[in-house]
């Protein structure tokens, strides 16, 4: 029986298809705009001029010094740029960190944005923003977060290496998982979560065998778009605590600490989440944990905490700030099961 529940639904316009990254002029010009500051990280310097080139006019300029985490001094030194170049929008071309740079633009100016994902992150489509400052990892929720216009475009993916796919991908899986079990879940992001864990489950092993392969690339962005609308839709849990504090502590890499967690946190609350996690046990063989790490494993992702730089001597800390603040948990957390549970990610176990 479907009881009371509440959804709000993303307002964000989703435009995909291949060859779409080619419309971005005709939305920065159907949004009213016209100077628009192209964003990126500095490794994708030349593909955000080349795009900042397709505008024409419309170009403010580029601005590729985005990072992971989104560190509050890098923020900063964007707005100068955003300032000087009386920008009235900003386009944030890549994965994550360049959208997490957008959004906090976003978050204190109101600019409108306009994202063109290459990786399977999915925080396009959410109101939230994970920043950084002095080690410590923090995130904000608001309406003005939200990207106003993404566009997907599979072409943009099929040169993204396949190891970035894969945690990449795994990534995004972890906001469905995650949101199964949130507090304030609902029937729709529920079923969106079911989808976006089998489209991946599909396409991530495709990809492996034929990262080329045209039709497991749209997939997976199709999958990538569901799961990020998911963690949009609902709140989060110890999964994103616990990674949230390992990047902001110790700065490890986004996509791979959360691929290397994903198993252990379901795992974790496997028992206490077992009606809501039955559909994802059931994609992945019955054991969501097991399960989890088994299909991770087949695919070539990271297995342990040491492949991200963690060593055994930062569990402690980590534990120590993880239960700081704790998000809401189906089961609850004590300092002991934290760091078992950390333990035994570090060493790259199966979870049980």
């Amino acid at each position: 029986m479907i009881s009371e529940f509440s959804y709000a639904g993303s307002a964000a316009r989703i435009v995909f298809g291949e060859g779409k990254s080619n419309s971005v002029a005709e939305w920065v010009e159907k949004s009213g705009r016209q100077r628009a500051l192209v964003l990126s990280t500095p490794h994708q310097r030349a593909d955000a001029e080349a795009l900042a080139k397709s505008l024409g006019q419309l170009s403010a300029g580029v601005f590729a010094g985005a990072v992971m985490h989104t560190p509050i001094d890098v923020t900063e030194r964007a707005m100068e740029a955003v300032a000087e170049a009386k920008a009235d929008c900003v386009v944030s071309l890549g994965g994550g960190s360049t959208t997490g740079l957008g959004k906090a633009i976003a978050y204190r100016t109101d600019l409108l944005q306009i994202v063109v994902p290459t990786t399977y992150a999915g925080s396009e489509v959410t109101p939230i923003l994970g920043q950084t400052e002095r080690g410590v990892k923090t995130t904000v929720r608001h309406e003005r977060i939200l990207p106003e216009i993404v566009i997907y475009d599979p072409l943009l993916t099929h040169g993204l290496p396949v190891t970035m796919s894969v945690t990449s991908g795994l990534n995004a899986m972890a906001h469905a998982v995650e949101g199964l079990y949130a507090q304030d879940r609902n029937p729709i992001s529920s079923l969106m979560a079911i989808e976006g864990l089998r489209a991946f489950k599909s396409s991530l092993p495709a990809i492996v065998d034929d990262p080329r392969n045209a039709s497991a690339r749209s997939e997976a962005l199709y999958a990538a778009w569901l799961c990020g609308s998911v963690l949009g839709a609902v709140g989060m849990a110890l999964h994103h605590k616990i990674c949230h504090t390992l990047g902001g502590l110790f700065d490890t890499p986004h996509a791979e600490t959360h691929a290397v967690m994903l198993p252990h946190t379901a795992a974790f609350n496997a028992h206490a989440a077992r009606s809501e996690l039955a559909p994802a046990a059931e994609l992945f063989g019955g054991s969501i944990g097991g399960g989890l790490w088994d299909f991770a494993k087949s695919i070539g992702a990271p297995l342990s905490l040491q492949t991200v730089g963690l060593s055994e001597e930062d569990l402690d800390r980590a534990t120590a700030v993880a239960m700081e603040n704790p998000y809401w948990n189906p089961r609850p957390v004590d300092r002991a099961s934290i760091r078992q549970m950390l333990q035994e990610a570090w060493e790259g176990k199966r979870p049980g």
